[in-house]
């Protein structure tokens, strides 16, 4: 029987962290750096099997990093499994502690996967993205209220669009050179600026988002992006096939690559024509694009071969 103290789950909040044993144990402490200094002491003298903490839009980085970089076995899981789990047992209650506790049960019923945590300058090209990602939605939500806008309410607007597209520029150029200037970073960058379609921000999302990418089979990256098919069956009902999870910024920026790819990619927009004489709608065949793509990219980067129209994806698994 497992020791059940060795399951530990953390609830992360902005200014304390609830961590809770799968014995029922429980302890608040201060996220601070020394508070977490002291947590992860604390845990060196007595190893936990696994510690399981929720991704909370980068709040879990700061502990899960100390935790890791101890040598402690730390998985950040998705929220929805969690709650999902929680429901399931028929917790429907929700505080700190509680979520703690569920967060520990999670981690010895499941074992969720132990993953190697982003290092610092992954982490930073990460953030060089989302601030990116930040710049573009708000210059979509000037652009549409410049249509409806007064003419002196315009006059802003325009002062404001121009300076935000200056900093996205800044910052596709900071983007590039962060690639560029990292030995590891620019072997996958030559690897894939090569293939049409595949542009430097695809790239980049790709290395600091999906760093697995070139380390799994075709099967396992489409499913980690969320762009591999899953049944809906159910007796002699068929279902639909539909994608599910993976991280949207990532099947974002996947689905631009691929749109652009069936323009000036021969083999991508050769297997949209096909799909498409086939009788598949315009949106399931452009999934499958998209997944299409990210297994050329998967292929190329786990054997270190150059893109080619006749790439052999049957050696991609």
């Amino acid at each position: 029987m497992n020791n059940p103290d060795s399951f530990l789950g953390i609830d992360i909040a902005k200014d304390w962290l609830d961590v809770a044993w799968l014995s029922g144990q429980t302890l608040r402490i201060d996220y601070t750096d020394e508070a977490v200094a002291g947590l992860t002491e604390r845990l060196l003298a007595d190893p936990p099997s696994l510690v399981v903490m929720e991704a909370t839009g980068g709040l879990e980085t700061a502990v899960a990093s100390a935790l890791a970089a101890a040598g402690l076995p730390v998985a950040v899981v998705n929220p929805r499994q969690v709650r999902d789990y929680a429901k399931a047992r028929g917790r429907l209650a929700k505080t700190d502690r509680i979520d703690a506790l569920i967060l520990a049960a999670f981690a010895a019923a499941i074992r969720p996967q132990v993953r190697e945590l982003p290092d610092e300058h992954t982490r930073a090209l990460g953030e060089l993205l989302a601030r990116r990602r930040q710049l573009v939605e708000m210059r979509v939500q000037e652009k549409l209220r410049i249509q409806r806008a007064s003419a002196l309410q315009k006059a802003s607007l325009r002062e404001h669009i121009a300076w935000l597209d200056e900093r996205i520029s800044r910052l596709d150029i900071d983007l590039t050179h962060a690639l560029r200037t990292s030995d590891a970073w620019r072997d996958k960058d030559d690897l894939l600026k090569a293939i049409p379609g595949v542009g430097s921000l695809t790239r980049a999302t790709l290395v600091a988002l999906r760093p697995e990418l070139g380390t799994l089979t075709r099967r396992q990256i489409a499913a980690l992006v969320g762009v591999a098919p899953f049944n809906r069956d159910s007796g002699k009902h068929q279902g639909d096939r539909v994608i599910w999870g993976g991280r949207a910024q990532v099947r974002r920026t996947l689905y631009m690559a691929a749109v652009s790819a069936m323009r000036c990619n021969p083999v991508i927009r050769a297997f949209y024509k096909h799909l498409r004489s086939q009788g598949k709608p315009a949106k399931v065949a452009l999934t499958a694009c998209m997944r299409k793509l990210l297994v050329i990219m998967n292929a190329m980067l786990k054997h270190h071969s150059p893109w080619s129209p006749e790439l052999d994806l049957q050696h991609s698994c």
